[in-house]
């Protein structure tokens, strides 16, 4: 469980899930190399602005339902399961002033990382690798008020069902993927993957989640209603971040050794296609209309902009130094 932790509410925020985002919509994007938060303009491929983070590091970043504050974990300088600081805090940023405006702040280093807004009780939810946890954030009042156990060490991901109700983390030493009853705040299940796995994704259907093996080129598909490893995908390398169309036909993996991403039909579970992009593709977003993705290419330092009709790359975005996390914005 969480030990006692240091809240500081600095800002309250609507709760309105809006029926979507702005015309004007802005890409945020984690610079883990330049410690803060890039903000792009998708129309013209252009980085606007940057917030930094006060000289450390976050790998993520959400935004609150109404589209105004960036939640950005503070991980540390260091890999998951690899040796160095251990953060401690998250920061809220105003997006409109892009300036950090709150803090909550943990009594010891847990390495925050993915976070979350859940739609069925619209609290924040944030892995928090140390305790072995995921850690729920009441965003109006940015106090801490419950966790919910893992059973694994460095539960890295998370995602939800549609409906909220359930939670997957992928916890990557131990190469698992744990099931959380979000309601009764407790695990349903452990699944074993391999020896080693990464991110995690869920269909449009809630039907099916998937996460990465890491010791062969493979990707695993989990049946949601059993909750057993029901078949695997071959990739053409070690897959990384994924994530499904709105139409819910193709499921995105980055493939960090090819410089690509495989494109998978979820009909016939196979790859369909690849698609070159930068160096080191990590995390991928798609766009709210449906029309195009964006996959963070960490060691090229770039955003590539997918057009999903064409499969052609349209965009390479210079977007910071380690870009990473992704996630979308109103813009004013």
């Amino acid at each position: 469980m969480i030990a006692p932790h240091l809240v500081t509410p600095l800002l309250l925020m609507s709760m309105v899930l809006p029926a979507a985002l702005a015309q004007h919509a802005e890409l945020l994007v984690a610079q883990k190399g330049d410690r803060s938060l890039g903000i792009v303009d998708p129309e013209s491929g252009k980085l606007i602005a940057s917030v930094e983070e006060n000289g450390v590091t976050g790998h993520e970043v959400a935004v609150s339902p109404d589209g105004r504050l960036a939640v950005v974990p503070i991980y540390g300088d260091s890999g998951v399961g690899m040796a160095g600081s251990d953060g401690r805090n998250i920061l809220f940023i105003d997006l409109a002033t892009r300036k950090i405006v709150g803090n909550v702040e943990f009594t010891h280093g847990v390495r925050p990382h993915c976070p979350q807004f859940n739609p069925a009780d619209g609290l924040l939810y944030v892995t928090t690798e140390l305790d072995h946890t995921v850690t729920i954030i009441d965003p109006k009042t940015f106090k801490i008020v419950g966790a919910i156990p893992t059973g694994q060490p460095e539960s890295h991901m998370l995602v939800f069902s549609h409906d909220g109700l359930r939670g997957y983390t992928a916890n990557v030493g131990p190469g698992t993927v744990s099931v959380l009853d979000i309601p009764a705040r407790k695990l349903i299940k452990v699944i074993h993957i391999s020896g080693t796995t990464q991110r995690i994704a869920i269909s449009n259907d809630d039907r099916w989640v998937f996460t990465a093996d890491q010791t062969e080129p493979r990707m695993a598909v989990i049946d949601t209603a059993t909750l057993e490893v029901a078949k695997w995908v071959p990739l053409d390398g070690l897959g990384y971040g994924s994530a499904a169309t709105r139409d819910g036909r193709w499921l995105l993996m980055a493939v960090p050794s090819k410089n690509d991403v495989d494109v998978v039909d979820l009909e016939t579970m196979k790859v369909a296609r690849t698609v070159a992009v930068g160096k080191g593709p990590s995390e991928v977003l798609m766009r709210p209309d449906g029309k195009a993705a964006y996959v963070a290419c960490e060691h090229s330092n770039q955003v590539a902009e997918i057009d999903l009709a064409t499969w052609q790359v349209t965009k390479m975005i210079a977007a910071g130094r380690g870009s990473d996390g992704l996630a979308w914005a109103r813009g004013e």
